[in-house]
């Protein structure tokens, strides 16, 4: 096994076929060096020529896909997008096969996509995220070639850099005029900020823009603009308007997450960053909601406004924009309709591209400036490295999302977990893969206490003083496994079949295909 394996910083052994290839994990910050940014090829349109095409089979055509090529999509419409499969099917009825995938994210209304596996249509994939049963699919091995999974800011990296090299990005637009000044926050399936789509549109080679709701010229705001844009198609629907903010904003009244927020507004606003200005992130679980609920009540209190929230935006963090407890919101993807109407509203909500998001190889990304980021996990292990990608079962269920690069850029990172899920400890002896390195988690928080990092001694004299009562990571992996038993070992079979990229582009992880 060490012959053909190479051991990373975080101890993971990765196959060394493919440690040649991407290097492996060495630290958050080992890798500095710096790129030639690609570009993608512009063709010119002249006076009286028309970008708007007929249909969708017109715009592939005209857009040379061919075989062995690599198309995009971004997920903002989240588990109401029709695009991808829309697109896929019509791509199918073509003849077109053995392309690669270079989505931002995959969900569960993507399904279908399995049957484009099956068919030869796709044939490698790039992702951030595989949920259900295409990730189940891609965990019993139906790909040859392993997924490669990238956090938003790898994936911004690897596009900017040409590691992927996009040649025909199709990018779903709740509005847009014939000539491509597109948006998502017009139209009936308005999805808001087109963060992620905006990097596949300025490096792709050529740029189709699918809308459902065409706009006279120009339209405005502009997120991805005409001079990036080679053709446009109306079609009938891009999205489900409901699908878009499904399971986004889960307002709880469980006394195990409200417990978990509590402590977590407590670690908050007794750590040093808790002042006039401070910057923060926070995603749209449970806890979390209610958590941004406690933390606006402090801040009231002691007359503390924040400088900025970054990331996903849900309509609480608009709400408090309103109010003026937040000067500005800083939006790479809006989860809920509230947010999503809010940009083209609110001058101080501004729509940012996920490499201006997250991209750890570009000048100086938005998460650097973090002060506050909190994050969840499926598991955390005594060594605080954090999973969000596979279950307990060992099937991929997640998404690296923005995980890692927010808790490399903030200077607090607070993972928020119950002890167990169900029955199944969360915090563990050893994650099934790691997506974030514990050196960039700071404290663990849940229900009856928390753990900080040793590596942070600043923040364990700091809550000494928070009123959570305070444990070690092991104390709290022990009172898991007592609660619940120790976890029974995930049967493995030697094949990879993803590939986890740390941001940087090197190999934290691999997962391996699950025993049938």
């Amino acid at each position: 096994m060490a012959d053909s394996t190479v051991k990373n910083a975080v101890g993971r052994e990765i196959p060394k076929e493919y440690a040649e290839q991407y290097g492996v994990f060495q630290g958050q910050f080992a890798r500095k060096e710096p790129y030639q940014r690609a570009s993608g090829k512009a063709a010119p349109i002249f006076p009286g020529e028309t970008k708007l095409v007929g249909s969708l089979r017109e715009a592939i055509e005209k857009s040379g896909l061919q075989d062995g090529m690599t198309i995009s999509f971004h997920h903002h419409f989240r588990e109401g997008d029709y695009v991808l499969n829309m697109v896929l099917a019509e791509i199918a009825a073509m003849g077109i096969k053995n392309l690669k995938l270079a989505a931002s994210s995959i969900s569960n209304i993507h399904e279908p996509l399995i049957e484009q596996i099956k068919n030869g249509v796709i044939t490698e994939i790039t992702s951030s995220g595989l949920r259900d049963k295409v990730g189940q699919a891609i965990s019993e091995g139906i790909l040859e070639k392993p997924v490669v999974i990238r956090s938003h800011g790898g994936r911004a990296r690897a596009i900017e850099s040409g590691q992927i090299h996009i040649d025909v990005a199709f990018l779903g637009a709740s509005s847009s005029d014939a000539y491509g000044n597109a948006n998502g926050s017009k139209g009936t399936a308005a999805c808001g900020s087109l963060g992620y789509a905006k990097v596949d549109a300025e490096y792709a080679d050529k740029v189709i823009i699918i809308t459902d709701h065409l706009t006279g010229y120009p339209n405005t705001p502009i997120s991805i603009p005409q001079n990036l844009v080679d053709y446009v198609v109306k079609v009938d629907a891009i999205g489900n308007p409901d699908g878009i903010a499904k399971g986004a904003t889960r307002f709880t009244s469980n006394p195990k997450e409200l417990l978990i927020a509590q402590n977590a507004c407590k670690v908050i606003t007794a750590s040093p960053y808790f002042k006039e200005g401070f910057s923060f992130q926070a995603g749209s679980g449970g806890s979390t909601l209610a958590l941004a609920r406690f933390l606006a009540d402090e801040m009231r209190e002691k007359q503390i406004k924040a400088g900025f929230v970054l990331g996903g935006i849900t309509s609480n963090m608009v709400d408090l924009l309103e109010e003026g407890l937040i000067e500005k919101i800083l939006d790479t993807q809006s989860f809920d309709k509230g947010a999503a109407a809010s940009i083209a509203r609110n001058e101080n909500h501004y729509e940012i591209s996920a490499s201006f998001y997250a991209n750890p190889g570009n000048k100086g990304p938005a998460v650097n400036l973090l002060d506050v980021v909190v994050l969840s996990a499926l598991e955390i292990d005594t060594d605080f490295n954090v999973n969000v990608m596979t279950g307990s079962d060992g099937v991929i269920r997640g998404a690296s999302g923005g995980h890692c690069d927010t808790a490399a850029g903030s200077k607090l990172s607070l993972i928020l977990c119950p002890l167990l899920r169900g029955r199944i400890p969360t915090i563990v002896e050893k994650v099934n893969t790691v997506i974030t390195p514990g050196e960039g988690i700071d404290v663990v928080v849940t229900e009856i206490g928390i753990a900080v990092n040793p590596r942070r001694q600043d923040l364990c004299q700091a809550m000494k003083h928070s009123g959570v009562p305070i444990y070690s990571i092991q104390d709290l992996q022990k009172k898991a496994y007592a609660m619940a038993g120790t976890p029974d070992p995930i049967q493995y079979e030697d094949r990879i079949v993803a590939l986890i990229e740390y941001r940087d582009g090197s190999l934290i992880d691999a997962v391996r295909q699950v025993k049938r």
